[in-house]
């Protein structure tokens, strides 16, 4: 771990997290305070992340926190002496043009897969950590020697989506950024005095801050079903009430608590290699500053009772949901209703599926893998011809390069046997791509298709998603009170 000034070991949590990206645009008029760069600990992404996040681009960015116990005050919360794991743990989406995100929990006691974790030593050497199957999501931080990176790929093998950043916070964030903004208002839908977390609070609205701030995210036996997941709902709202709080003209207006807030934020943070500065942090703020609160969507990934246990401990993957979340996210797909900013441009796009088709038998193409799975090209190419009369296609290898998304190249005279492919292939409008044929091996001028990573096999529609599933949710703007 690498530290800017002097050497701290920090407990971490999650609920600073997000607020401190949120003010770190407004963070930035206080740069001159040179020394927030020292208050910032950073530990290496072990390449488990995409490098860093862009400006141009969607913005993926892993929010873990531990119940490790260290820090001022926390050792009375008992097991002082653990290593910690992933308690609480968001992936948070932020649109590629900013109009809207989705920040996804994922529960501590879902049954995963951890993978083998390339992970750096403190004497900066490099250990295999090993990976296990079929164990707690939360055991891929702190156990075995894993560090936040081990996380962040296994985030990656169960939902397809490479963070671009990840950032850790200790329990300390949840108080001090509470403080410096003067409290959150919450909501509570009855009374509640829970021994384990502490917390003490009558039936109705409360502005907390400090320790009942961390006692209000740490309760759990005293909502919903007493679970994680219950856990889960009531700091989603906690973060929804900090948002706004952090938004508000109360805040952004006030010099002092802004100082405050800069100075909780670095201190409280941990962040991977690629984001230990000030400057990174502020470019990231200033991306994410330009969110609305109503189209920041909090959602959990779906999931069911273990049933392999028959007293109900753990969760697996909702099979028949989960994906349908997974595949929304990475294809930028808002959960709120946001006008789309560039209807023109969709009509258009969507337009290129509508009009005559020719028979399949006309269809000339030429099929390249341009990153889809090892053998898929023969594959779809053997379907084509056998199942779906498609004759005049032809194998012609690799693509010069890999592409993200399967597309469809074709000329103007060539956009009815187009719209045919298109609907045998399952493309959508934003597949096809208008352009020029090329010449296939008997000399005849073909159309390519080009399988990219989003290919799922022959047969199976490589459409994505326009619309998120209906999963339970709630927006950032939202006052809602924990049952």
């Amino acid at each position: 771990m690498k530290k800017k000034g002097k050497a701290k070991k920090a407990a971490l949590w999650t609920g600073g997290i997000m607020a401190f990206v949120v003010v770190a645009a407004a963070a930035g008029a206080y740069l001159y305070i040179e020394h927030l760069n020292d208050n910032i600990q950073s530990v290496n992404d072990d390449g488990a992340s995409t490098g860093g996040f862009s400006k141009d681009k969607a913005i993926n960015i892993l929010l873990i926190g531990t119940d490790k116990r260290t820090g001022a005050g926390n050792e009375k919360y008992g097991d002082s002496g653990s290593a910690g794991h992933a308690d609480t743990t968001i992936l948070l989406h932020v649109s590629k043009d900013r109009s809207n995100a989705t920040a996804l929990s994922i529960p501590r006691d879902l049954i995963v897969d951890i993978p083998d974790c390339p992970t750096t030593q403190e004497d900066g050497s490099q250990e295999v950590i090993a990976g296990e199957t079929g164990v707690r999501f939360n055991t891929s931080l702190g156990q075995e020697g894993r560090t936040p990176s081990c996380t962040a790929r296994t985030v990656t093998e169960l939902t397809g989506i490479k963070p671009d950043n990840f950032m850790v916070a200790d329990f300390n964030a949840v108080k001090t950024l509470t403080t410096a903004v003067g409290g959150v208002e919450v909501c509570l839908a009855k009374d509640i005095n829970d021994r384990d977390s502490k917390l003490n609070l009558t039936k109705g609205k409360h502005t907390i801050e400090g320790e009942d701030a961390l006692a209000f995210v740490r309760t759990r036996h005293s909502v919903g079903f007493g679970g994680d997941l219950s856990r889960i709902g009531l700091q989603q709202q906690f973060l929804s009430a900090l948002m706004r709080k952090l938004k508000s003209n109360d805040t952004l207006s006030s010099p002092s608590k802004m100082i405050k807030l800069a100075e909780a934020g670095t201190k409280a943070l941990t962040v991977d290699s690629q984001l230990d500065s000030i400057d990174k942090l502020k470019d990231l703020g200033l991306e994410l500053g330009r969110l609305n609160t109503k189209n920041l969507t909090f959602t959990t990934v779906p999931v069911i009772d273990n049933p392999a246990e028959q007293v109900k401990t753990t969760v697996v993957l909702n099979e028949s949901t989960a994906p349908q979340v997974f595949e929304a996210i990475q294809n930028d797909v808002s959960f709120t209703a946001v006008k789309q900013q560039k209807q023109k441009e969709a009509a258009a796009v969507a337009a290129r599926l509508k009009g005559t088709k020719a028979d399949a038998s006309e269809v000339r193409v030429q099929v390249l893998n341009g990153g889809a799975p090892s053998g898929s090209a023969s594959e779809t190419l053997t379907w084509l011809q056998n199942e779906e009369g498609v004759s005049k296609s032809e194998n012609a290898g690799n693509a010069p390069a890999s592409l993200a998304k399967t597309t469809l190249e074709y000329a103007p005279d060539q956009a009815d046997q187009a719209r045919r492919l298109a609907e045998i292939m399952g493309l959508s409008g934003s597949a096809m791509k208008p352009g020029k044929s090329v010449t296939n091996s008997q000399g005849l001028p073909t159309m390519t298709l080009t399988l990219g990573k989003d290919f799922k096999g022959a047969g199976k529609s490589v459409t994505a998603p326009t619309k998120a599933p209906d999963v339970e949710k709630s927006t950032a703007d939202k006052v809602e009170c924990a049952k």
